[in-house]
């Protein structure tokens, strides 16, 4: 961070309190969105703060971004793929796999820094008047970066191992990335408000990560969950709540643009018009978390 940006920074948590625009002035979605948008400057900075601090003091810097995932990459190939062989089950497991990790690290980063959003900006909640819905969008903001540098990766991982995605099957990348934003988004700042309250959240959001991710069609195909359905004899309506859930569809999603060895038969019926009505229910979520937000945000300074 520039030294500028740092005596901004330095400067607002001095400061003394100033209702330059309390919640009375901005009951509303859309209220609070024009406030978010009056403050994109800030947001900016909070977003390059983030960034920048996450990988201060080290040597490699931003590098890491690609060491990370290159290596988690090497460990779920070889121990996942070949020491316990399902790679025997999927042609071009390698790149099934980085892709779905890729997608899944997006809404993985995005959720947990969300949620400690509030609680790490407290200086700045406590002592100057901001929409504090600034603090978990600059969030998204950063690991919308930091998963960036790692989709270059896989592309670039398409092209060495032979499989590059040079299909329309790659639109699908489009609404798999929005689909894991608005979710993401949606549940980060409801849970950073509750993260306020009870510091507990931040925590349980770990454990429901660490689930999701085995839950998610991952290391394994969504035919064999579907297989595997079918032959315990559970109903249908199972294998649709397993499929429709916004985070299934969006790794689905990102297998079908990058995952070239795979057809029609690896993905559900109507993938697309169900990520559309993914999309759709996510933005009314999403419209419920703010609200919720909105109503919890009055005590934040107080509880911080």
């Amino acid at each position: 961070m520039s030294d500028t940006a740092q005596a901004r920074f330095a400067r607002l948590e001095i400061e003394p309190l100033l209702a330059t625009s309390g919640p009375a002035g901005l009951r509303g979605t859309w209220g609070a969105m024009r406030a978010v948008l009056a403050h994109r400057e800030l947001l900016g900075l909070l977003v390059r703060r983030d960034v920048k601090a996450r990988y201060k003091d080290s040597a490699l810097g931003l590098l890491w971004t690609l060491i990370n995932p290159i290596v988690q990459l090497a460990v779920y190939y070889l121990v996942m793929g070949q020491i316990l062989g399902a790679a025997r089950g999927v042609e071009d497991f390698a790149i099934y796999v980085f892709s779905g990790l890729t997608i899944f690290g997006l809404f993985s980063d995005t959720l947990s820094s969300s949620t400690g959003s509030i609680v790490a900006n407290s200086g700045l909640v406590k002592k100057v008047y901001v929409p504090r819905e600034v603090f978990p969008l600059s969030s998204v903001g950063s690991a919308l970066f930091t998963s960036g540098v790692q989709m270059l990766v896989l592309v670039a991982a398409c092209f060495v191992l032979g499989s590059p995605p040079l299909h329309l099957d790659v639109l699908f990348f489009f609404p798999s990335v929005l689909l894991v934003v608005l979710y993401a988004g949606a549940f980060g700042i409801l849970l950073s408000a509750l993260n306020v309250y009870l510091r507990d959240v931040q925590y349980l959001t770990q454990i429901i990560l660490m689930l999701a991710l085995w839950a998610s069609p991952i290391v394994y195909t969504w035919t064999m969950v579907r297989d595997l359905i079918h032959n315990a004899g559970l109903p249908s309506w199972v294998l649709e709540l397993y499929t429709n859930n916004p985070l299934t569809l969006a790794v689905l999603g990102f297998h079908r643009a990058f995952w070239t060895a795979g057809g029609p038969e690896d993905y559900p019926a109507f993938l697309g018009v169900r990520m559309l009505i993914a999309l759709a229910i996510g933005f009314v979520i999403l419209w419920f978390c703010q609200r919720a937000f909105a109503r919890l945000q009055g005590n934040f300074a107080q509880e911080l």
